[in-house]
């Protein structure tokens, strides 16, 4: 391999989640139908928001770069599992290099940004009357920019760390995918350093971030048990519980594959788990998030007359 890292290994192996050729085209139908589910739904949501002016605010401003991370994210890792899913399980040493640059990238950048969600969320809630000066057009641009910023910074050191490695054989990556915990394990020089910064960053991305996000939402429940109204509270404690049921089922397999390894644990259930946040959740989040809300909803029957009433998830009213 290249100098630089005096590495013999100019490809991986992945290994897929069988070697039966019958489960091999259910696992290949089911990941093609997610991954067109969640790239045609996030487009839309990019699409609609952008389009349509009532939906300039803060809430569908992180909404649209979700959906850009989800898209990218999701095409960093399954195009290439389908490839492999028919042909032989082989990724190159730059190829693994850049899906663990680009997927780490926006995973990062979405706990971030769910955390800038659960803040926009609070501010709405809890301070209404000063939610127009606390989350302006100019804050927003700077939350999301900081949040790509810092997940660009904190992968780009781990890249500088991982090319620095020696990679002499074995080169089987026990993983559908190329990331960094599966991949320091085939090193044949130290990986401390490469293990204690993925333990402290992720630390910070996963579980600092997720501490924030149940703080933000105990303020917003106590303040919504304050609302008078049971249809008011029943509105906002659905909106809050499909949040945090997208957030608790990310941040946990977060923790699990980034922050176990780290402490010993095996990385043998990750691949399942993986699934999750490589293409079940950027399929979800257009559902969850925005699909299920009549202001987007509405303004996708603009968009798309022919939707009509027989939109999957309700009359649009």
């Amino acid at each position: 391999m290249a100098s630089s890292n005096h590495s013999s290994v100019t490809e991986f192996t992945l290994q897929s989640f069988s070697e039966n050729p019958q489960v091999k085209i259910i696992i290949f139908s089911l990941f093609l139908g997610l991954f067109i589910v969640a790239f045609t739904g996030n487009s839309l949501i990019v699409i609609v928001i952008s389009l349509n002016s009532g939906l300039h605010t803060p809430m569908y401003f992180f909404l649209i770069n979700l959906a850009l991370m989800d898209v990218l994210s999701a095409s960093t890792v399954v195009p290439k599992l389908l490839q492999n899913l028919m042909t032989k399980n082989t990724i190159s040493y730059g190829g693994c290099i850049a899906q663990i640059y680009f997927l780490t990238w926006c995973l990062g950048a979405e706990l971030l940004l769910f955390t800038a969600m659960a803040y926009d969320r609070y501010v709405a809630i809890c301070q209404p009357l000063h939610y127009s000066t606390i989350m302006s057009k100019a804050a927003c641009c700077l939350i999301t920019s900081a949040v790509w910023a810092i997940s660009g910074t904190n992968i780009t050191i781990h890249i500088i760390l991982t090319v620095r490695l020696s990679f002499c054989g074995p080169n089987v990556i026990d993983h559908f995918f190329c990331e960094i915990p599966p991949l320091l394990p085939l090193s044949c020089s130290s990986t401390y350093i490469n293990n204690v910064m993925v333990l402290v960053a992720d630390m910070f991305f996963a579980l600092f971030n997720f501490l924030l996000i149940l703080v933000s939402y105990g303020f917003i429940i106590s303040s919504i048990l304050k609302i008078r109204t049971k249809e008011g509270k029943k509105r906002a404690f659905s909106t809050c519980s499909s949040h945090l049921i997208v957030v608790t089922m990310y941040y946990c397999t977060m923790i699990y594959i980034y922050i176990l390894p780290g402490l010993g644990q095996s990385l043998k259930e990750g691949k399942v788990a993986s699934v999750f946040y490589v293409i079940l959740t950027p399929a979800l989040n257009p559902l969850i998030y925005s699909l299920r809300n009549n202001d987007v909803k509405i303004a996708l029957k603009k968009l798309c007359p022919f939707l009509g009433n027989n939109w999957p998830l309700g009359k649009l009213t």
